[in-house]
């Protein structure tokens, strides 16, 4: 099975998903999953240097919100959002050669994780001060307002992120001068180790909407096909020039923080009980009851991603680091 890059919104026509659409949700669901494996792995294997952080659990959040963008749109995703970036047409090998810190890298081995850009797909990856990306993406959201663009503006925070004094600032200016902007709140029940309960006392984020004066919706951030409708909305509002929406998807980061973070401090059973709604087996249930999906062509599907994830990575560790005379290159202003 092979399935290319996503059209970019084409195929889901009018916010509907076909069956070849909701198969390629499951691919990029998968394909996402089973590259943060091989990122865990390579960290295991002291191959990744720093930090190395999964999207587990947060697979429907990820890419069906990236699936209601268009080619034109610019997406600035978070540390969990490799979907989104696959769905945005991201090549397993610009990936991979990011993750090993590599020359070839987009960001020629200055840097490793997802702090990275990649301006041919308007894709721009995160900072770890994860609350100064809205002021960013909301100044690109003004820009392509100026410039009379019919593009929109996609960007994530996670629940701790949404409490910091960037969330407001950058909120407030895209609804007071009503910018092409769509923000997702990623509520994975924890800012690293602080739970919900302890961030913040509203009943949902998504309330805090209303002191915008702009939409807001909380939805469960397990199922693709609803994180989809629900942005396809969001995004179709922007576009024509009626202001940003603030989504809350509710999800469960179902490992730690990062590789290095056992999970420790969450109660025990939760994940157990998360794990019952997870993203991918739930979406491939639904495939299979309605034969969009068999069992045959699900081990074809897994067998052509590990063979691509395979490759990039083998390729990615096959490839040069920097050299130290370039160590200070494309640092610094000349």
């Amino acid at each position: 099975m092979v399935i290319t890059a996503h059209a970019a919104g084409k195929r889901a026509s009018g916010g509907k998903l076909s069956n070849p659409d909701r198969l390629e949700l499951y691919y990029y669901m998968r394909l996402a999953r089973e590259c943060d494996n091989a990122i865990l792995r390579l960290y295991r294997q002291g191959k990744i240097v720093g930090g190395a952080y999964t999207g587990n659990g947060n697979e429907a959040t990820a890419v069906g919100s990236a699936y209601a963008l268009e080619k034109d749109d610019y997406l600035f995703p978070m540390h969990r959002d490799l979907g989104a970036q696959l769905v945005k047409g991201e090549s397993l090998r610009n990936i991979f050669l990011q993750q090993l810190g590599r020359a070839d890298s987009l960001t020629c081995g200055r840097d490793g994780t997802g702090h990275y850009a990649d301006p041919s797909l308007r894709l721009y990856g995160n900072v770890s001060h994860l609350g100064a990306m809205i002021p960013m993406a909301v100044g690109v959201a003004l820009a392509v307002k100026l410039r009379g663009e019919k593009a929109v503006v996609m960007n994530y925070i996670g629940d701790g992120g949404s409490n910091a004094g960037e969330f407001h600032e950058g909120l407030n200016m895209a609804a007071v001068m009503q910018l092409p902007f769509v923000l997702i709140i990623e509520n994975n029940q924890f800012a690293y180790s602080t739970p919900v309960r302890m961030q913040y006392a509203a009943q949902k984020l998504s309330d805090r909407a209303a002191g915008y004066g702009i939409p807001g919706f909380t939805i469960d951030g397990t199922n693709v096909s609803l994180v989809f409708e629900t942005c396809r909305k969001a995004v179709d509002r922007a576009r024509r020039g009626e202001g940003p929406t603030l989504i809350e998807s509710v999800t469960m980061r179902m490992h730690g923080h990062s590789a290095s973070d056992d999970a420790a401090y969450v109660p025990a059973g939760m994940i157990d009980d998360w794990r019952k709604k997870d993203p991918i087996d739930r979406l491939e249930k639904i495939l299979l009851a309605d034969h969009v999906l068999d069992e045959e062509s699900k081990k074809k599907m897994e067998s052509d991603i590990a063979a691509g994830i395979d490759d990039a990575v083998a390729r990615a560790v096959e490839s040069g680091y920097p050299s130290g005379e370039d160590a200070g290159e494309g640092v610094y202003a000349p």
